[in-house]
């Protein structure tokens, strides 16, 4: 099995993605390393009656 492909990605550079708590990203930049943060929410707030609603009314797009 060739694993160059592998060897490479760990040799590139890290840029992470947090969808989480900002204090994760901070903590990540603070060590030198790249981080994006994305400031998601579940739809209706997580509600699973009214993400059942939302769909029924065309969906959550």
């Amino acid at each position: 099995m060739n694993c160059d492909k592998i060897l490479d990605l760990f040799r590139s550079e890290l840029v992470t993605v947090n969808v989480g708590p900002r204090l994760f990203a901070t903590a990540l930049e603070k060590q030198g390393y790249a981080a994006i943060q994305v400031d998601w929410k579940p739809a209706a707030g997580g509600d699973a009656e009214m993400i059942e609603i939302l769909e029924l009314l065309g969906g959550l797009d």
